[in-house]
């Protein structure tokens, strides 16, 4: 550092290498004295990771103790700003596309969003816990059976505020997870020897026109297994339609993120986020202790 000529950078080794970075195996005292020696590197701290402000990391929330000048960088503002502001004061309608493989990850935010939103749609491996719950066979579908009960509460939840909390009405099932499984279209009943890897043609033409009506939509989650292309089209229909809406549209998480720039579409959107915890447990409501290192200055 002290050899460094005006305009050189130093890029320093991976903090993550050192384990008082993620207080892991160490003591309070430990990561304090790292963070105080990382902060001695300089005059002036900007954070720019979104994608780690839900660490309670020494570079993220311990080192600005020890700098006096701390600031966001534009990328964690731009964060900020969509996150915070649309999700403060969304315009309505408000849509918010749920997916993924398990709901265990996803039951605050669609908590959360239950107050803020007109409609919630729900793809992905998730829907089948719910399907559970409503007593509909799933065949070998992925289900959370510690979640089905769980997956009930939200069903009442919803109901009784008025959201349309929408599940695929059918699906691609196939009787192997595999791209050289047989497949076949069925309706939201599944039989044994298939399982659920997409949503079907009813489905993606719901929440299309669900999407397309909407002002804010924000999306976390595949709707199927995108990956492998004969359960892809659910993933992509809904990507082509957050882009070609008239929406505020946020997309955050990392399958999603990967999902919209396979599609070829997130220069369309308004909004991607870098973060996938950390936009899930902003999404939550949750305070990130990146953030609050940096309001604290």
């Amino acid at each position: 550092v002290d050899g460094l000529q005006a305009g050189e950078i130093l890029v320093l080794e991976n903090v993550r290498f050192y384990q008082e970075e993620e207080g892991k195996g160490c003591t309070p005292e430990e990561q304090d004295a790292f963070a105080r020696e990382l902060a001695s590197y300089g005059d002036v701290y900007v954070s720019d990771a979104f994608g780690t402000a839900h660490r309670a990391h020494a570079s993220m929330a311990v080192v600005t103790k020890y700098i006096d000048q701390c600031a966001a960088g534009f990328l964690l503002e731009k964060e900020i700003e969509y996150l915070g502001k649309t999700l403060a004061a969304p315009e309505k309608p408000f849509v918010a596309i749920i997916g993924g493989a398990k709901i265990s990850g996803k039951i605050d935010v669609v908590t959360q969003l239950m107050d803020k939103c007109d409609a919630i749609l729900i793809g992905g491996g998730m829907a089948y816990t719910f399907y559970k719950a409503q007593g509909k066979p799933i065949g070998g579908s992925l289900v959370e059976e510690d979640k089905v009960e769980l997956a009930g509460e939200i069903l009442k939840q919803a109901e009784a505020k008025g959201v349309k909390l929408l599940l695929p009405i059918d699906n691609v099932a196939a009787d192997a997870f595999s791209a050289d499984a047989n497949i076949k279209v069925v309706d939201d009943s599944i039989e044994d020897g298939w399982m659920a890897l997409d949503i079907g043609p009813k489905t993606i033409e719901l929440f299309c026109n669900e999407v397309a009506g909407a002002k804010t939509v924000v999306w976390n989650g595949p709707m199927g297994c995108f990956e492998m292309e004969p359960f892809a089209a659910g993933t992509f229909s809904v990507c082509k339609a957050v882009a070609d809406s008239d929406s505020v549209s946020i997309i955050g998480g990392g399958d999603s993120v990967a999902a919209v720039k396979q599609s070829g579409v997130a220069d369309q959107m308004s909004h991607v986020s870098t973060g996938g915890g950390a936009s899930l447990e902003f999404m939550e409501g949750k305070q990130l202790p990146g953030i609050v290192a940096l309001t604290d200055k």
